[in-house]
C-alpha cells in the first residue's frame, strides 16, 4: 500500500504523513509541486528522523503520478465521495490518494479515479485535517489487510 499527497501545502502534515509511512511501512508518493520548499525545516521536524526510513517517491505532476500507477488502484480521498472508507474492500497494492489541505484535488483528478472514499462527519464540520484523515483510513485497510507486510524491496527512495 502507498499513500500520495496532491501538491502538499502544510510542511507540517507531509511531515507527519511521512513519519505515518515510515513507521507502517507504506510508501509515501509527493505529487508536485509542493507549495513549500520540500527540505524545509518544519518538513524534517515534523517527520524527524523517520524521514530518512521513509520510502518516497516524487512526481513532477497528476499526469506523471497516474500514468506511473495506471492499472493500479488508485482511491481518492474526497468529501464529496459516496462510499465510506469502512465499507471500500482494500487491496495491499492500493494508493491512497489525499488532496491539498486547502481545497482537495481539481475536478481533472476527481473524474479521472474511479475510486473514492469519505470519512463521515458532522453536518457542521467541513472536513477533517488531512493527515488525520489518512491515518483512519490506512488504520482501515490494514485492518483489513491484517498481516499482510510491505514488500520493502519494491519500493525505491526517491528524496532529492
Amino acid at each position: 500500500m502507498r499513500l500520495a499527497l496532491y501538491q502538499p501545502e502544510i510542511p507540517q502534515n507531509t511531515g507527519t504523513l511521512i513519519r505515518l509511512g515510515a513507521c507502517l511501512g507504506v510508501g509515501i508518493d509527493i505529487i508536485e509541486p509542493c507549495s513549500f520548499i520540500f527540505d524545509n525545516a518544519h518538513l524534517r521536524r515534523a517527520g524527524m528522523d523517520y524521514i530518512e526510513q521513509a520510502h518516497i517517491r516524487r512526481h513532477q505532476g497528476w499526469q506523471e503520478f497516474h500514468q506511473f500507477y495506471s492499472g493500479q488502484q488508485i482511491i481518492l480521498l474526497d468529501t464529496k465521495a459516496t462510499v465510506e472508507y469502512w465499507d471500500f474492500s482494500f487491496r495491499p497494492s492500493d494508493v491512497l490518494l489525499v488532496g491539498r489541505e486547502s481545497d482537495g484535488v481539481p475536478d481533472t483528478v476527481l473524474t479521472e479515479t474511479v475510486h473514492q472514499v469519505k470519512i463521515p462527519v458532522q453536518v457542521e464540520c467541513r472536513s477533517l485535517n488531512v493527515a488525520m484523515a489518512a491515518a483512519m483510513v490506512i488504520g482501515e485497510a490494514r485492518r483489513q489487510l491484517r498481516n499482510l507486510s510491505y514488500d520493502q524491496r519494491s519500493a525505491k527512495t526517491v528524496f532529492d
